[in-house]
């Protein structure tokens, strides 16, 4: 349950019953009314910002209206056991004992708490690295806010897509095959590995050239334009390989490959193009000077442009290069019409800090495809700096001029990496520090969650009980400390997490609160090692059901948001 939604819809229903009495001549469908989390200072469960927003609009004291509905909310709701009046006129609410273990009980019969209930369709690409080697660390983050996203979506009833779109068509995709030709050459005909602008250098590529001299013992591989497609169709082959046992090791599987070679062979382009026409949002014309070139070095030459200004764009977009063949975008639109085609109600694309200039661009094309029905949601994931020993990490030979992905699963492992990559918001750089990460202490955040839920499970060991088993409790026996009340409040905020996270795909704010609450519960812990009267444990028997009950809600919230992370929860640590 959602106590924030559940209770802010009874004080709504109870304005509207009650508004004549209020002298509440204007609500404006009780817009800007909320229920949030009191400052802790505070110990309130809820507090409501309601008698400022009606307040003003009715020209009446914030605070004599606040009197007047603290009267009415304590008369008519049963839930409320206590209300204070605060600053210029903030509720500050305390639910009734009932009501608390009535909303915990709803937690623990519950095993997607937090769950905002949705039922949409999703398609996320992401990843979608060119398949000219292994994955690097940039692209680390953006799969794994990728793989993410999709379980929260998935937790709250989505049906989710995750896609990979394979760029294995153009110029780098032919220097790639090239690189691998070359290595073929160099190992069966000793010939020496040409010193050739944008050949792939690293050692990945004799590795595949390696592994298809083995497969093809009897092939002649004397002629590269003889043998280019079979070289790109297994070069191609051997670089997915290698990715996708990358994404395996982070914990990351995809649904579904698409292939930009297949846009090609199947004439989509044209066939974009064409809707676009249809709908005229093409036409034949004349782009103006990119900016910083002057008019006398700009090559005027006539093309397909497409009108991306009438979607929200700076410019409007070439879909044809000088020579006639179609653009990098031009293949884009194709594949956008594609999903837009397989009838997802939502699309959202991950990106790298490299592509934020081209997010208007193809959200502009997908409002043309679909005339405006679909939302594309594109998210940029910003660099990641690699420390260790307080110095930058260096790349590795293997790979080339990157460092891979590899490298980053032999320093840590993958439940820090996920972690980690996700502590801070996607649209700013990380600074990721190996030896941070791996410290067992309360600076290493993923460290401290596992913690919390490894304590709690030698705790049930203990006590030869299990985790989510029933508590009998009643309102008459029972009686939280402050440090108790203080923790739920912190697990009654979960849903509030889930969905703000979930609306503007703010993934960061998982683990933070993971953090947070897990802070609560090792505090807690602590505590009773200073009081005997905060001890968990006495006789060998648990000392008070309020702390059992307490702990089963805390590894609730802690299961459900590190299943959402794909982070591991070890019983022991």
């Amino acid at each position: 349950m959602n106590i924030f939604k559940h209770h802010l819809s009874e004080i709504k229903k109870l304005i509207l019953s009650e508004k004549d009495s209020l002298n509440l001549k204007n609500i404006d469908n009780l817009k800007g009314i909320n229920l949030e989390i009191p400052p802790e200072q505070f110990e309130y469960d809820l507090s409501c910002n309601i008698a400022m927003v009606l307040g003003k609009k009715n020209n009446i004291n914030p605070k004599t209206l606040a009197t007047k509905l603290k009267s009415i909310f304590l008369k008519k709701i049963k839930n409320f056991s206590e209300i204070d009046i605060a600053g210029p006129g903030f509720l500050n609410i305390k639910l009734s004992k009932v009501a608390l273990l009535n909303n915990i009980n709803s937690i623990l019969n519950n095993n997607t708490y937090g769950s905002t209930d949705s039922n949409e369709t999703f398609n996320i690409e992401f990843v979608s690295a060119n398949p000219t080697g292994p994955m690097h660390v940039g692209h680390c983050r953006g799969a794994i806010f990728g793989d993410v996203l999709a379980n929260l979506l998935k937790f709250n009833g989505n049906k989710v897509t995750k896609e990979y779109y394979i760029n294995d068509y153009g110029g780098q995709i032919r220097n790639f095959v090239e690189s691998v030709y070359f290595r073929i050459i160099e190992i069966k005909y000793k010939k020496e590995f040409p010193k050739k602008e944008n050949l792939y250098p690293g050692i990945y590529i004799k590795d595949i050239a390696e592994k298809i001299i083995k497969e093809n013992m009897k092939l002649d591989f004397n002629e590269f334009e003889k043998n280019f497609e079979f070289l790109k169709k297994e070069s191609l082959k051997c670089s997915m390989e290698l990715i996708k046992k990358d994404l395996g090791l982070l914990g990351i599987s995809h649904d579904n490959f698409f292939s930009e070679t297949e846009i090609v062979n199947k004439d989509l382009v044209n066939k974009a193009v064409n809707k676009l026409k249809e709908e005229n949002f093409v036409e034949e014309g004349f782009l103006q000077p990119p900016k910083g070139e002057t008019n006398k070095n700009w090559k005027k030459i006539k093309r397909l442009i497409f009108k991306s200004t009438l979607f929200g764009d700076d410019t409007d977009r070439a879909l044809q290069k000088n020579d006639g063949s179609w653009t990098y975008f031009a293949n884009d639109v194709a594949y956008h019409m594609d999903k837009v085609n397989r009838n997802y109600k939502n699309l959202v694309n991950i990106l790298g800090a490299d592509h934020t200039g081209y997010i208007k661009r193809i959200t502009a094309a997908v409002s043309a495809l679909s005339n405006n029905k679909i939302k594309l949601n594109c998210k940029v994931c910003q660099l990641v700096k690699l420390y260790k020993n307080g110095e930058p990490f260096k790349m590795s030979k293997r790979a080339g001029d990157f460092i891979s992905a590899q490298d980053l699963l032999k320093e840590v492992k993958k439940d820090q990496i996920r972690f980690m990559m996700l502590n801070r918001s996607n649209d700013v750089e990380l600074d990721f520090d190996f030896d941070k990460v791996k410290e067992k202490t309360k600076d290493n955040p993923v460290f401290y969650v596992q913690y919390a839920y490894a304590r709690i499970s030698s705790l049930l060991r203990i006590l030869k009980l299990k985790l989510f088993e029933n508590v009998d409790l009643d309102e008459k026996n029972t009686n939280f400390n402050k440090i108790e009340e203080k923790i739920i409040r912190k697990v009654f905020e979960w849903p509030k997490i889930v969905e703000s996270a979930s609306r503007q795909f703010d993934l960061h704010k998982i683990p933070f609160y993971l953090y947070e609450l897990s802070t609560l519960f090792h505090a807690y812990w602590s505590k009773g090692n200073d009081d005997q009267n905060y001890r968990f444990i006495e006789n060998e028997r648990i000392k008070r059901k309020e702390i059992l009950l307490t702990i089963n809600l805390v590894a609730t919230v802690i299961e459900n948001g590190m299943n959402i992370l794909g982070v591991s929860l070890p019983k022991k640590m």
